[in-house]
């Protein structure tokens, strides 16, 4: 439960806290006083009360710096000028003074007793004055009747107090154990908090490992499938290549799934913006789905509405990874008609709302479908997963994803009529750049033969890597670890490095940085980094560690023809192809 701020609180509760009670206390005693006796004693007790109640004051703000017993000292004298005050009642007060002074004392005993409940042996001490003025006035009433009364009401009051302060411990000891009680739970919240954090973190550390030990497999799967597609054979035995690479395919995507979901569970699904042409990355977009529909015998149909600004900042990565997600989905669950991908903009200042909408003819979604849609592992019935596959993540993935970019994905659907995916996104506008003189060569031109160290421990994949590329007519070398790839780059000259990452001996971030410390024949060759692993961060620890650009695993043959092609005529940054993140 989170505390009241001192304006929140009642006003009573507002003067207790600012240590002013006592000076209400002290004006309502001298109020008393002054229906009694003379205003000229009423004045001069107001006055001296004050003052003693403003020393106590600041002795009490100061007293964990005062020597032990200077606070008791200090309330017991304060407690003098209080005591002074029945005294005057009972002596200056008239035919009622002496019920004036009796009700005073009993204020005085109960305010003292209540302030140090805590600690009644003290009380006792800071409340002496009361009992002399007690003692004074049982003097001046000896021999009258009413002498024997009061004093036989003196012990009613004792135990009153005793009673009081008893209670009022017990109380005190009652909440003690219950605020015990609950910063034990504190505790054991926060033991189960970082429990469940190193558990979250031991999570994605384990998927990291696994996503590792099943991109290298896959490399040789798919590598192998890629090298046996080029390689002349029948049409039936090529329909077997292409179900092979289909399959594992899906399976990494299915792989980078869980990847996402584990990072949004953790917080870190981050976005990564960077200068878009959007001409550029809408032909990107839809390039890889537009066979896709073809297959299916589907239209596949691009809308442009408004006039779409040149460059905008963002993250192409993620948008694609929507975008391409919802029109995947129309095309699989679409069976004739068409899919239409509308593209619209909106300016807003210096920022720019860019919205996808996917329209497909495909059969619809009803209410209680549309309210389940985004759940993560969600499909719409069991005969969808059993027909169409999927983990049912790929949409609350794309959803998360918008709502960093401080944007939606909606759906719009009738049963039978079909269904509408928008997707916002908020970009922020750039200015058209003017083309900057290019120190690489174009896309797909040919790179002439040439030298190059593949740095790999893994047998399949090294075997694979040598074989496309003695068959793109390219001289290899190869190394098995971070070490033997230094002598070797020590030894002769090389055009490119293809570097792996986790190896034994030494891994390949150590070798790249001592590499990158050498005045060699290689000390500024390009580096690529081969990474098993999908995590950006593990990207970004690569290139700065001295890598030119990086390559993940399975490795598509096609975005390392195109990086070949695209090699710098002088040391600096390699242009990765569309899908392959290069250095800044």
């Amino acid at each position: 439960m989170t505390g009241k701020t001192g304006s929140q609180l009642p006003l009573l509760q507002r003067v207790v806290v600012a240590g002013q009670l006592r000076y209400w206390i002290i004006t309502s005693w001298a109020l008393a006083l002054a229906t009694m006796i003379p205003l000229p004693w009423v004045a001069l007790w107001y006055g001296v009360t004050l003052l003693s109640g403003l020393v106590r004051g600041a002795v009490d703000k100061r007293r964990d710096a005062l020597p032990a017993g200077a606070g008791t000292l200090v309330a017991t004298l304060s407690c003098v000028s209080w005591a002074i005050a029945p005294l005057l009642a009972w002596f200056l007060g008239g035919l009622h003074g002496d019920t004036l002074a009796a009700v005073l004392l009993c204020a005085g005993y109960f305010l003292v007793f209540t302030q140090m409940r805590a600690a009644p042996r003290e009380a006792l001490l800071v409340s002496s004055p009361y009992s002399l003025a007690t003692v004074v006035i049982l003097a001046d009433m000896y021999g009258e009747p009413q002498f024997w009364t009061v004093l036989a009401a003196l012990p009613v009051l004792a135990i009153s107090l005793l009673i009081k302060v008893l209670i009022t411990q017990l109380k005190d000891r009652e909440l003690q154990a219950v605020a015990d009680r609950q910063a034990e739970l504190i505790v054991e919240l926060e033991q189960a908090r970082d429990r469940a954090n190193a558990a979250s973190e031991a999570k994605s550390n384990f998927l990291a490992v696994i996503s590792h030990e099943l991109r290298t497999p896959m490399n040789g799967v798919l590598g192998a499938a890629q090298l046996l597609d080029h390689d002349g054979l029948a049409a039936r035995d090529r329909e077997y290549v292409r179900l092979i690479q289909g399959s594992g395919e899906n399976l990494l995507g299915l792989l980078n799934d869980l990847l996402d979901v584990s990072k949004m569970e953790a917080g870190k699904l981050e976005l990564h913006p960077e200068p878009i042409v959007l001409a550029d990355f809408q032909a990107r977009l839809v390039g890889p789905c537009r066979a896709q529909a073809e297959a299916k015998g589907l239209e596949l149909v691009v809308v442009q509405q408004d006039p779409a600004p040149g460059r905008v900042l963002g993250d192409p990565l993620r948008l694609g990874q929507v975008v391409q997600n919802l029109l995947s989905n129309a095309i699989k669950f679409t069976e004739t008609g068409r899919v239409t991908l509308t593209l619209s903009s909106r300016d807003a200042d210096d920022h720019c709302e860019l919205t996808f909408a996917v329209e497909d003819t495909g059969p619809g979604i009803d209410a209680e479908g549309q309210a389940r849609l985004f759940q993560p592992f969600q499909q719409l019935d069991d005969s969808s997963t059993r027909r169409f596959g999927g983990t049912g993540l790929g949409l609350t993935i794309a959803r998360r994803i918008a709502h960093q970019m401080q944007g939606d994905v909606v759906v719009r659907s009738t049963p039978g009529l079909g269904s509408t995916f928008t997707f916002t996104a908020r970009v922020t506008r750039l200015a058209d750049a003017e083309p900057a003189a290019d120190t690489v060569a174009e896309a797909g031109t040919d790179p002439g033969r040439l030298r190059v160290l593949v740095v790999e421990d893994h047998a399949v994949n090294r075997l694979i890597l040598q074989a496309w590329l003695t068959a793109q007519g390219h001289e290899v070398s190869v190394a098995e670890d971070g070490e033997a790839a230094l002598v070797a780059a020590g030894r002769e000259a090389f055009d490119l490095i293809l570097m792996d990452v986790n190896m034994p001996v030494m891994d390949g971030l150590t070798a790249t940085r001592q590499l990158r410390r050498r005045s060699g024949p290689n000390g500024s060759v390009p580096v690529v980094i081969l990474s098993a692993s999908a995590r950006r961060e593990d990207h970004e620890i690569g290139l700065a560690a001295g890598a030119d650009a990086y390559l993940n695993k399975p490795i598509d043959f096609g975005a390392l023809a195109t990086l070949l092609g695209r090699l710098p005529r002088r040391s600096g940054p390699v242009e990765a192809g569309p899908g392959q993140r290069a250095a800044a």
